[in-house]
């Protein structure tokens, strides 16, 4: 019987080795992955803490994907001017002496009386004073969205943006371009005008509510005239 026991344990023993395993061995759990399949660098950090915050990728935005770009333009100007000039002159002019028209019949050249003979005089003066100022304050607020036209190289999305309201005879025409950071974009999609390099903003209305606020032909005239 003892006999027999040694030998189930010599051919465990064997079969041990036969293997190459050992009965408390375990296989390396596999690498994890992500949803699309690749090596995930942040899969042993999740593996060894409960409370690990994977941190948000890098967001890909492609040509002619859309970002919505949030408007808050305001300008000031202010230009003052002031001339204030003064001119005097004055010009007197006497005829003192004058040959003696007696004499002068005689061919004897004699100064006649000494007492003027004409007198001349002239003034003039100008003046003139102009003051002039000029301020104007500008605010526009709106919310357009873009379509990326260009990526390049170094991550800058290039965007351009079109829009066109009517409301009866009213027309509104909207055109904006710039570049942006890719990471200025917002999870949100969106990035503040102030954030765009090479902004350029146009705005053209069209309509009875812009004719209202332009000056008529005869006022135009009248100030073209008496400007000068």
């Amino acid at each position: 019987m003892r006999r027999a026991w040694i030998g189930v344990v010599l051919m465990m023993v064997m079969a041990g080795e036969s293997s190459g395993q050992s009965l408390l061995r375990r296989e390396p759990p596999p690498a994890p992955v992500d949803a699309k399949g690749e090596p995930d660098a942040n899969g042993p950090l999740k593996a060894m803490s409960l409370y690990a915050v994977e941190p948000p990728k890098p967001r890909t935005i492609e040509v002619h994907d859309k970002v919505t770009i949030i408007i808050s333009e305001t300008s000031k100007q202010t230009s003052e001017q002031k001339l204030d000039s003064k001119k005097d002159s004055s010009l007197s002019i006497a005829l003192k002496k004058f040959p003696d028209l007696a004499k002068l019949l005689e061919a004897e050249l004699t100064n006649g009386d000494s007492s003027p003979i004409a007198e001349a005089a002239a003034s003039a003066g100008s003046k003139f004073k102009g003051d002039g100022k000029y301020e104007r304050s500008d605010r526009f607020s709106d919310k357009i969205t873009a379509t990326v036209i260009d990526v390049k190289p170094n991550g800058v999305l290039v965007l351009e943006a079109r829009r066109v309201i009517q409301k009866d005879k009213e027309i509104q025409n909207v055109v904006l371009s710039g570049e942006c950071r890719r990471e200025d974009v917002t999870d949100g999609n969106t990035v503040l005008s102030s954030q765009l390099a090479d902004l350029a903003l146009v705005v053209h209305n069209e309509g009875q509510v812009k004719d209202t606020a332009t000056k008529g032909l005869l006022t135009r005239l009248f100030e073209a005239v008496f400007n000068f």
